[in-house]
């Protein structure tokens, strides 16, 4: 016996359905950008530059809260974006001889 409060599909057995009223957004993710004694300013910026698409007196910005406090923030995007860019970034520092360390956190 059919429930008239319960929505149906042709052909198909009766089927309890619920909409979504929203659309969860997902969770962002921080990239950071860690100091150390041998990656050099210029790189870092460079990498601020053309990795996370910041100006320059952004990326010198970040640059030098990274050199006094340790860590910076180089941008917030989804996690597999975050990842994405962090792997991409440190990949291309060792290839070019640079320790730079990048890694990624929930906002």
């Amino acid at each position: 016996m059919s429930n008239p409060d319960v929505p149906t599909r042709e052909g198909q057995p009766d089927l309890a359905v619920q909409e979504r009223t929203r659309t969860a957004h997902p969770r962002m993710h921080r990239v950071l950008l860690h100091n150390d004694d041998y990656t050099t300013m210029e790189y870092v910026v460079d990498v601020l530059m053309r990795h996370f698409g910041r100006t320059e007196p952004e990326a010198l910005k970040i640059m030098l809260q990274v050199h006094h406090r340790g860590v910076g923030v180089a941008g917030v995007y989804t996690r597999d974006e975050a990842e994405t860019r962090a792997a991409e970034v440190m990949n291309e520092a060792r290839g070019r001889g640079f320790p730079l360390r990048l890694s990624t956190e929930p906002e």
